[in-house]
């Protein structure tokens, strides 16, 4: 998926100069972008949440440790896929891991075309999930710009109520339906009903039943 981002970014934070310096040099003779940490703190320091990428991280390091750092993303909302390297990790290290949404885990010493197999589908994980995210909030910016008839002509349609029975159940003619109808397909930007249908309910903007009379009462008629 293409955003309009940056450069997918690759981080790097292990504790041991070596293991940054030979991953660093590997993955930049890839034409990759890579950038790396010694510390856990010195990567929250500089990461941005508008950068699309994936995180390398090493379990064992002194002050904050690879989980205590996972943690603390989960925390602050910040979902960048994971890959834990580690030289002397053990099941339940792994298992840790895997259970706070780790991509994947890695025992040193690994194969390097083997990281990079798995970076490359954390970073798609990343694009993707950032690009519904998009999307959503796309949709959900136009939902806000229907008015509250268009609103409720728009949940009247997902029930499947054709343009008689929705005048009926309104109150207002067949013609004044048709525009509503006609405007809600312009602002939600579908180009038919079915397509309609399947982004409202795909992103959960209106319930799925009837309307029953308090509802439509509170609703302002235009």
């Amino acid at each position: 998926m293409e955003l309009n981002s940056p450069t997918p970014l690759i981080y790097l934070v292990d504790d041991e100069f070596a293991v940054r310096d030979s991953l660093t040099l590997f993955i930049e003779s890839t034409g990759r972008q890579i950038k790396s940490f010694d510390s856990a703190q010195a990567f929250l320091n500089d990461y941005d949440t508008k950068q699309p990428g994936c995180l390398i991280l090493d379990v064992k390091m002194p002050s904050m440790t690879g989980h205590e750092l996972q943690e603390e993303l989960t925390a602050r909302s910040i979902t960048i896929p994971i890959i834990f390297i580690s030289g002397n990790a053990d099941i339940p290290d792994s298992a840790r891991a895997f259970r706070a949404g780790a991509v994947d885990f890695l025992e040193k010493p690994f194969d390097n075309d083997l990281l990079l197999a798995r970076v490359d589908e954390a970073i798609k994980k990343d694009l993707d999930a950032r690009y519904q995210l998009a999307e959503k909030n796309k949709i959900q910016e136009r939902f806000e710009r229907l008015t509250e008839r268009e609103k409720q002509v728009l949940q009247l349609i997902v029930n499947s109520h054709s343009n008689k029975e929705a005048a009926r159940i309104l109150d207002i003619s067949h013609r004044t339906i048709d525009a509503h109808r006609a405007r809600v397909m312009e602002k939600m930007q579908a180009d038919n009903i079915t397509k309609l249908i399947a982004m409202v309910m795909s992103h959960n903007l209106v319930e799925s039943k009837p309307l029953d009379a308090p509802f439509i009462d509170k609703l302002s008629t235009e």
